[in-house]
Formats: C-alpha cells, sequence, structure tokens
C-alpha cells in the first residue's frame, strides 16, 4: 500500500503536471494517459527509492517522456505536431515550457478547459472528476450512477472532443468562463462531496480530495469575487468540512452529528463560512449553493424546513428531496417525514440508495418501529461500498430487535 504523503503528494501534483503538459505540447487526451502511467511510476517507485528532490519536477519528466512515446508511435498525430513546430518559430511559443521553473498552478485553466461548450454538461463534469479532482474512472461512475464501462467511454469521448477543438491552453475570457461556470462550481462541488463523504473504500473521508476542491474553489472565488453562487459554494464547503474531525472516531467508524464533541469542530472555517453566506444571501439573486450553505449553519428545524422547500423549488436533486423529508419528520413529527421519504422510493435516481434506506431507519426507529428500522439499516449496509459506514449501520441494526417483544402493541409509522 503506498504511503498517504506519497498519495497525497500525487494527488496534489497531478493537475499541475496535466497542465504542463498540456500548455507546453497540446495533445490533451494523450497527456493525460502519460500522466497517469507517470503517477504510477511514482507510485511504485517513491516509497521505496524516496522522494526526488523535485517530485514535481521528476513526474514532468517521467511523464513528458512517455507522452512523446506516445504521439511518435501515432504517425497522423506527429505529421501535426511537425506542422505546428514550422508554424512557430522556437522564441515565440505562447506559454513557457513544461519544466520552467515557476510555471504557476494551472488547476484553474485545466477545470475550464475540461468544461469546453462542445461538451454535453455530464462529460464536462466526468472529464474534469477525472483529470482535475483526480478520481478513478470507477470512482466518477458511482458520482454520476452509471456502470465504470459506461463512463469510461464516456470520459474517452470527451479527451477526444477537447483534443480535436483546437482551443488553446488558456484561461477563457469572461464569456466564455460564464458559459463554463455552472458546470465549474458542480465539479468542484462533487469532488468535496466525494472527499467528505467517500462512496466506496475502507475510509469514510478522503481528506485529500475535500482539501482540494476547498483549494481550487479559493482559487475560483479569488477569480470571480462577486459571483454569489461561488461565494455559496466555498462557504457550504467550509461550513461542511469544518465539523470533519469530529465526524469520525479514533478508529475510523463514523460518529452521528448527535453525537459528535462540538469542541473538535474547525471555529475558523465556521466563522468565514458564515461571514460568506451573511455577505452574499442579501443581495437577493439566491442559488441552490447559497440556499445549501443557509442550510449548513442553521439549527432551527422549522427554519432548514423552509430553506429545503425553497432549495427544492430551484433544484430538481432527490438527496434534497431526501434530507428535506428527514427535516419535515424533525420539525413536523415522525410520520409527516416517513410520508415524503416513502414517496421517494419510486425516483429510480435515490429509490434503491443506501442513504434512503438510512434516513428511513433512522425515521423508523424514532416512531417506534424497531424492527422495521433493523431491516432498513442492514438493507442500507448492504448497498454501502465505504466501510466504515456500513460498519456503523450494521452496528445500529444489531442494537434492534429482530421481532417486537412479546405482549408488545404493534407502532405505526405514523408516531412522533
Amino acid at each position: 500500500m503506498r504511503p498517504p504523503a506519497v498519495e497525497d503528494l500525487l494527488r496534489v501534483l497531478a493537475p499541475q503536471v496535466l497542465g504542463a503538459l498540456v500548455r507546453r505540447y497540446g495533445h490533451f487526451d494523450t497527456a493525460e494517459d502519460a500522466v497517469q502511467e507517470a503517477l504510477l511510476a511514482a507510485a511504485t517507485r517513491w516509497p521505496v527509492d524516496g522522494l526526488p528532490e523535485s517530485p514535481r519536477g521528476w513526474l514532468v519528466t517521467v511523464a513528458a517522456r512517455r507522452l512523446t512515446d506516445l504521439l511518435r508511435s501515432e504517425q497522423a498525430r506527429r505529421r501535426r505536431e511537425d506542422d505546428a513546430g514550422r508554424a512557430v518559430p522556437t522564441g515565440r511559443w505562447l506559454a513557457p515550457a513544461a519544466d520552467h521553473p515557476d510555471p504557476g498552478d494551472d488547476s484553474l485553466v485545466l477545470l475550464f478547459l475540461c468544461c469546453h461548450p462542445a461538451l454535453p454538461p455530464a462529460a464536462q463534469i466526468a472529464l474534469t472528476l477525472r483529470a482535475v479532482g483526480g478520481l478513478t474512472t470507477g470512482e466518477v461512475a458511482r458520482a454520476f450512477l452509471v456502470p465504470e464501462s459506461t463512463m469510461a467511454r464516456r470520459i474517452t469521448r470527451a479527451k477526444q472532443r477537447v483534443r480535436d477543438s483546437g482551443l488553446p491552453f488558456v484561461l477563457p475570457d469572461a464569456a466564455a468562463r460564464e458559459a463554463r461556470l455552472d458546470a465549474v462550481r458542480q465539479v468542484l462541488y462533487l469532488v468535496f462531496n466525494e472527499g467528505y463523504t467517500s462512496t466506496a473504500g475502507a475510509h469514510l473521508r478522503r481528506v485529500d480530495l475535500s482539501t482540494e476542491a476547498i483549494r481550487l474553489t479559493r482559487m475560483l472565488h479569488r477569480l470571480l469575487p462577486a459571483d454569489p453562487e461561488v461565494t455559496g459554494l466555498l462557504a457550504l464547503m467550509l461550513l461542511t468540512d469544518a465539523r470533519g474531525p469530529a465526524r469520525v472516531g479514533p478508529a475510523g467508524e463514523l460518529v452521528p452529528m448527535a453525537e459528535q464533541d462540538r469542541r473538535r469542530w474547525r471555529a475558523d472555517q465556521i466563522a468565514e463560512g458564515v461571514a460568506l453566506v451573511s455577505a452574499v444571501l442579501p443581495r437577493g439573486d439566491v442559488g441552490p449553493y447559497q440556499l445549501q450553505a443557509a442550510i449548513a449553519e442553521e439549527t432551527e428545524w422549522a427554519q432548514i424546513v423552509a430553506l429545503y422547500e425553497v432549495l427544492m423549488r430551484i433544484a430538481d436533486n432527490p438527496v434534497v428531496a431526501l434530507n428535506h423529508a428527514v427535516a419535515v419528520a424533525m420539525a413536523r413529527g415522525t410520520g409527516a417525514g416517513l410520508r415524503l421519504l416513502d414517496a421517494l422510493a419510486a425516483d429510480q435516481r435515490i429509490g434503491d440508495d443506501p442513504r434512503w434506506y438510512a434516513a428511513r431507519a433512522h425515521l423508523l426507529e424514532r416512531a417506534g418501529d424497531p424492527v422495521g428500522a433493523r431491516e432498513a439499516y442492514e438493507q442500507a449496509a448492504r448497498r454501502s461500498m465505504n466501510l466504515p459506514r456500513q460498519r456503523y449501520l450494521y452496528g445500529r441494526a444489531a442494537r434492534l430487535p429482530h421481532r417486537p417483544p412479546t405482549g408488545a402493541a404493534p407502532t405505526g409509522p405514523g408516531g412522533g
């Protein structure tokens, strides 16, 4: 297994190395393949040989050599390289060389390049998650709820369309940025969510992903400080991530919010997130990320329900509807929440999701139906691919009886 320090470093360096190659050589799709091979070589060699003096330079060198090999193996592509080289004198390159000593961070350029207007929105987001976010194809597939083979084909087609577009590797102008901004915000949101609650694996969180998403969103906010949804997205990430240390127990187990030690919450992030929300909401142009940030800072269930209802009017998102149902249960009674939750069972986007079963189990337990709750917890656990969450759900189920106590009156889900 790779040491966590190496894995974290590779994830941070991956978009920088890819940006360096694309900026210098073009050929986005082939460059991405070359970078992946360089990352694999580093993951194998660095834990044995130790970190090189310049990890980024090492990756750029290895990836550039591999890219050269790949280009030479394709005659047509080699001819295009030769033609481009003759057309532009060496002293007039529009960007520094890939191994320039201070190339800067190309992450935002990569973000906007991947969100190319010729791509459908789903392909924009998938490609960005893969190239910039560093997610595997399987992780991207789970985020979109599609088979991995389907996602692999989608990403390959997206890379080919970006390659064929001939767009320069530069930050787009204001009009082009605006056209791609929805996709950029959404991909940052998805990268953060995958880091905060991993869909699969042995760890509840992937701090490297959530940290990188916050870093990139800060960069985007510096670029577009007046955009209310970018501000809302940054606030949402900060307020959510602030609870991260208290959400994981000593053995890596999930700690539900009601049982968390709030002294472990990051007060500085909460203060920053609240300040961002407070500054942006009065402007009046309220979008889904601002609303979710407002929900994250709110503590009154009635107000949370009201915010979710506004959010549901502008965003057709089954997870939002699920969270609304839980909030209704807290504010108006468990029966009301369960009725809303059961109505979502027919929605194929969420009806077989472990989150739906976990929410139903929680509400059934509150309603006094321990047998139904146990079954729902077990269903949620069987569907979860994240091991700490799976253990937590099975643990909740194990505390509940298989059948009602002898002589107990049946309790339906309408109580509470």
